[in-house]
C-alpha cells in the first residue's frame, strides 16, 4: 500500500476529471440519445408493472430449471418478446447520490489502475509515456470490457457497447493523461 502515499494525486484527480468528463458526454454529446427508445404501449406496460418491487426481471421466467427445458418454455421463448427489465425505485430521479457513486466508482478505478501500475512501473521515475500506456490499457479495460456480458448474455445491442468502448476509450486517455502528468518524478 505504499503506492497510495505516492500516487494519491493521480488517482483522486483522475476519478475527479473522468466523472467530469463521463459527465459531459453524457449530457452534451448526442451519441447516446438514439440508444434508448420508448417501450410500445407503455401505460399499459407502466400499469401491469405497477407495484413491482424494484429489482431485476426477465421474460419468459422459471426459476425451475426442469421447466426451463420443457417444449411449452422453450416455445414461448421463441415466439417472445424475450428480455430483462431493471425496475427502479418509484418517486423523483435523485442525481446527488448517483453522483457521487459514480465519482467514488471512477475513483477505485483510479486506484486499482495505481496498484497495478505502482508495481510494474518505477516509482518515482517512469517516462510520461510509458505511465500513458499502462495507465491507459487498465482504463479502457475497466472502463470497456466490464459490460461486455450485458451483450453477451442479457441482450444489449452490440451498439451500445460500442457506443460505451468509444466512451470508454476516452476516459481512459483522460486517466492516462493525469496519470502520466502527475507521476512521481
Amino acid at each position: 500500500m505504499a503506492f497510495i502515499a505516492q500516487l494519491w494525486l493521480p488517482i483522486l484527480a483522475s476519478g475527479v476529471i473522468v466523472f467530469i468528463a463521463s459527465a459531459l458526454v453524457w449530457t452534451m454529446l448526442p451519441h447516446h440519445k438514439s440508444e434508448w427508445r420508448g417501450a410500445p404501449n407503455e401505460a399499459a406496460l407502466m400499469a401491469a408493472l405497477k407495484g413491482a418491487a424494484p429489482g431485476l426481471y426477465a421474460f419468459p421466467y422459471t426459476a425451475n430449471e426442469q421447466e426451463r427445458r420443457s417444449k411449452a418454455f422453450m416455445e414461448k421463448w421463441a415466439q417472445g418478446p424475450a428480455g430483462h427489465i431493471t425496475i427502479a425505485p418509484p418517486g423523483p430521479m435523485n442525481m446527488g447520490p448517483m453522483m457521487v457513486k459514480a465519482l467514488i466508482f471512477n475513483i477505485i478505478v483510479a486506484f486499482f489502475a495505481a496498484y497495478i501500475a505502482g508495481h510494474v512501473l518505477p516509482l518515482p521515475g517512469a517516462p510520461y509515456l510509458t505511465v500513458f500506456r499502462v495507465v491507459g490499457a487498465i482504463g479502457f479495460m475497466a472502463y470497456a470490457f466490464a459490460t461486455v456480458p450485458d451483450s453477451i448474455w442479457f441482450g444489449r445491442p452490440w451498439r451500445s457497447w460500442c457506443l460505451q468502448a468509444a466512451d470508454a476509450l476516452f476516459y481512459a486517455l483522460m486517466m492516462a493523461g493525469t496519470f502520466g502528468w502527475l507521476w512521481p518524478r
